[in-house]
């Protein structure tokens, strides 16, 4: 929002946070259970971080819905009803992407199963601090707008007489308008609207609807096709970088020895005299067996 005492920055900032804290946390006891640390657990972070920002919209969202009913002012019942509408989301969202990790963690590749442990567990982290360190955020971010405080100084902005002769440019950074008036008194939010009064409307329509079943039976259909031609196995050349020397390597051995098959070796785990001729001929026979 333009508006400076409405401007939700924290709680977008804190959200960032939660998953952060979130990351530490698991990773930290993890590593503490001494739990193998592997490169591709970088990439968990990420992860974290979209499901948290995820939370974080949901939450926000159900807030302002709460925020709406005149019925409820007191920060109880808001924040009561806000987790009422939020955390089922939330909690479905959490439980199966906690589900789907813990029971990667039973795979034969211990670097996957590491990745999946602490992808897991940071999901159950940031559960526990979206539904705990996030809920305080917002509660203390609606007691700074009750007090028409500014969202960075935390000073109570108000219009006085001075003001009205200030620059529209100090005006819209300390009052957020720049008709010398507060802009605290807010509407429903635009996209709100948006999906109120329009994409509602639109995709409720018996021919839309149609169509929605039409473009998801197509996109079923294929999908469906597309599971039929997976095949199991991994080619070791997409697991090298582009740049890589190893993927000339893969390139030639495909080329020119991809007729004769796997190399086989044979190894001789104990002492043997080479120098007498009949063990020599029994190691050229076995050679000759096996191809």
């Amino acid at each position: 929002r333009l508006s400076c005492v409405r401007s939700n920055v924290w709680i977008a900032s804190c959200g960032v946070v939660s998953a952060g804290l979130a990351v530490l946390s698991s990773f930290g006891l993890l590593l503490f259970c001494g739990v193998p640390f592997v490169v591709t657990v970088a990439n968990a972070p990420f992860l974290i971080l979209g499901v948290g920002v995820d939370d974080m919209f949901i939450i926000i969202a159900s807030w302002e819905h709460s925020l709406r009913n005149k019925e409820k002012s007191d920060v109880k019942s808001l924040l009561a009803e806000t987790y009422a509408e939020a955390a089922l989301s939330v909690t479905i969202t959490t439980l199966t992407d906690v589900l789907a990790f813990f029971i990667g963690t039973w795979t034969a590749f211990p670097s996957v199963g590491s990745f999946c442990l602490y992808t897991g567990t940071a999901f159950v982290f940031c559960y526990i601090y979206t539904m705990t360190f996030l809920g305080a955020i917002v509660v203390l971010n609606h007691k700074r707008e009750q007090g028409n405080r500014h969202w960075l100084t935390c000073m109570p902005v108000k219009v006085d007489k001075d003001q009205a002769e200030k620059s529209c440019l100090y005006n819209a950074c300390c009052i957020g308008s720049c008709s010398k008036q507060s802009s605290q008194s807010e509407g429903e939010h635009p996209m709100s609207i948006f999906f109120k009064k329009y994409y509602g409307p639109f995709f409720t329509n018996k021919w839309i609807k149609l169509l929605v079943v039409l473009l998801y039976g197509a996109y079923l259909g294929g999908s469906i096709y597309g599971c039929t031609q997976i095949r199991e196995g991994i080619d070791l050349r997409n697991l090298a970088r582009d740049d890589s020397y190893v993927i000339p390597y893969y390139d030639d051995e495909q080329k020119y020895f991809s007729a004769y098959g796997p190399r086989v070796m044979v190894v001789i785990t104990e002492s043997v005299d080479y120098c007498n001729e009949t063990v020599r001929l029994g190691i050229e026979n076995c050679i000759q067996n096996l191809e």
